[in-house]
């Protein structure tokens, strides 16, 4: 359940559709089960908001009755200008009692670090706060925790996608492996794993792809804001029942 972090925009498949962390990390589970018994949904629908989430979402999730669900959500809230942190993490807990009191496992999603993201940069007190709610919302309610702060791999810029405000593949890929860890599987390569070498990058390069950034996704995504328009008006659960892998 989510917006675009768990919808896995940013990690394209073959088809077009979307893959990101959460399929990945299904793909991960299913191996640990007998052959087509395991099942897997995914409610997450880019650019929604906490309260929509918990409005659509939410009572779906209960429905299916999964054993496991990972509940990341806030983020699009918190980008907003003059949102409250403390508000967003009450609304959070809320929800995540509700999911509590019917879901065995529910899998709790921290912020990321933003040091390193132009603009998003200036809003980092504010995911910290959030975070540090979440991982006390967690303690409270017993969940587990993906700590996304804390995963130094995707502060490369590698582990982003152009757009630098959804991962890449390799970056969902980093993070279903974190995922698994923290369910207590066995992956096969450390998530956190140092970057291969790069070429250096010249300040006239730098300078020109943070241009084009700037042109191609920051101004679209800002005009989106003060439209009120989102990036998941009109789009759909990609898998909204429970199916077999």
């Amino acid at each position: 359940m989510g917006d675009s972090f768990t919808e896995g925009v940013g990690d394209p498949g073959p088809d077009g559709t979307f893959i990101g962390w959460a399929d990945r990390l299904a793909v991960l589970l299913s191996d640990q089960r007998p052959e087509h018994t395991f099942r897997y949904a995914n409610l997450a629908v880019r650019g929604r908001l906490l309260d929509q989430i918990v409005e659509e979402q939410v009572p779906r999730a209960k429905e299916l009755a999964p054993d496991l669900v990972t509940f990341c959500a806030g983020g699009n809230d918190i980008l907003r200008p003059g949102s409250d942190p403390d508000d967003v993490a009450a609304r959070y807990e809320a929800a995540v009692a509700d999911l509590r009191a019917t879901v065995g496992t529910v899998l709790l999603c921290t912020g990321f670090d933003t040091r390193g993201v132009p603009v998003l940069r200036h809003l980092r007190g504010k995911i910290a706060t959030y975070t540090a709610h979440v991982r006390a919302i967690a303690d409270r309610h017993g969940c587990p925790v993906l700590d996304l702060w804390s995963l130094r791999s995707v502060q490369d810029r590698r582990a982003w996608s152009e757009d630098r405000l959804h991962l890449s593949a390799d970056g969902h890929t980093r993070v279903a492996l974190r995922a698994a860890q923290v369910l207590g599987l066995t992956v096969p390569t450390d998530p956190d794993q140092a970057w291969p070498d790069e070429d250096r990058r010249s300040a006239a390069e730098m300078r020109w792809e943070n241009i084009h950034w700037a042109r191609e996704h920051l101004v679209p995504w800002i005009g989106r804001r003060l439209r009120g328009e989102s990036s998941g008006d009109n789009v759909e659960p990609k898998r909204p029942d429970l199916l077999p892998l």
